[in-house]
């Protein structure tokens, strides 16, 4: 397994990256623990979480994945060896987090958000504390749209170096170490690295976006900014919720998949979006490899990744997935992959 410097921290973390999402209501506890023990078996040394999981989101499953990973370190004893990343909700009316009202991201609702996440990991600190999604209204799917419509600003938006100040008086308190962000824009980013540059809060360290080869926007402006500001991108949906693995090809269904479940799946399946993984699979069989490993080599050989967060509701996925650190994307491999972008250009949001 590889290590990366997150931001500029002192901070290493394993290429590979374990989300855990599905913990809560895909998996049970005891497979989000095996799924744990298999991946630090393996040298994966970072998780990510959220207040918000179990996915779908759902007021009796709030929480869940958080607290399964504090049942799992408790037994294990071992929070010294991980590195946490949660996150804290943005703008939202759903209002199960707050106790039955809207949330944003002032200072109560932040203060109020830190404490439950503490309190379902068992732990005194958070290494990674990410805005899920920001504040301000943003396009669908904030960061990476395949189109951008300007949405009218909230009456009451809250201003980043406000949110920023909270952050930085948890950094002083010792209840998280640094901050990320989640779904946000290249302007967005740069407010925030500006902001800090100015004395108004910690600089921020990461950035979550999804990024896959169907959404291959990141790289458009926020990849320079990753490299320059030193703030990698904690790549999120790298299978594209499992479509580049070729599972749901010509409308299969398999059982228990997320999709199947849950239908969720309308962001992956946009006009053009089934002829690119038609073409990507087919990349994927004329070199001999696994199509969900070459998607997953793809975006962990990318300069600007800090990590690459996978997910899995078996342990035989997981298996498949942490093996594709063995995979090298070589030239030709890469110019085929490029030529299917040029052909099909970025079909999902």
């Amino acid at each position: 397994m590889e290590y990366r410097s997150l931001g500029r921290t002192d901070l290493a973390v394993s290429a590979i990256c374990l989300g855990t999402m599905t913990w809560g209501q895909q998996n049970t506890e005891a497979e989000g623990h095996q799924q744990l023990d298999y991946a630090i078996d393996h040298g994966i040394n970072f998780l990510d979480t959220a207040e918000l999981y179990s996915i779908p989101p759902r007021a009796e499953t709030q929480g869940a994945t958080e607290r399964i990973i504090g049942s799992w370190m408790k037994a294990r004893g071992n929070r010294d060896k991980i590195v946490i990343a949660s996150k804290v909700v943005g703008r939202t009316p759903m209002n199960w987090f707050r106790g039955g009202r809207p949330s944003k991201l002032v200072r109560a609702d932040i203060e109020h958000a830190i404490e439950g996440s503490l309190k379902r990991l068992g732990t005194d600190y958070i290494d990674v504390y990410q805005l899920h999604w920001p504040d301000r209204h943003v396009t669908q799917w904030g960061s990476n749209p395949t189109s951008y419509r300007v949405p009218a600003p909230a009456a009451d938006e809250v201003p980043i170096e406000e949110t920023l100040g909270v952050l930085a008086d948890l950094v002083t308190a010792g209840k998280i170490r640094h901050v990320g962000l989640s779904n946000e824009s290249a302007w967005g980013t740069m407010r925030f690295v500006t902001a800090s540059e100015r004395g108004q809060g910690p600089r921020v360290v990461s950035i979550q976006n999804a990024y896959n080869l169907l959404n291959r926007t990141f790289e458009v402006n926020l990849a320079e900014i990753a490299m320059r500001e030193q703030v990698g991108l904690l790549a999120y949906s790298p299978l594209a919720q499992g479509y580049l693995s070729g599972k749901y090809q010509n409308g299969a269904r398999p059982a228990g998949a997320r999709t199947t479940l849950f239908q969720r799946g309308d962001r992956y399946e946009t006009p053009g979006a089934a002829e690119a993984i038609d073409d990507y699979l087919a990349v994927a069989r004329d070199f001999g490899l696994d199509p969900a490993q070459l998607a997953l080599a793809f975006v962990t050989s990318r300069p600007f990744v800090t990590a690459n967060i996978i997910g899995a509701t078996t342990i035989e996925q997981l298996a498949t997935d942490i093996a594709s650190v063995d995979i090298t994307i070589t030239s030709e491999i890469e110019n085929r992959l490029d030529a299917v972008l040029q052909r099909r250009g970025n079909p999902c949001p």
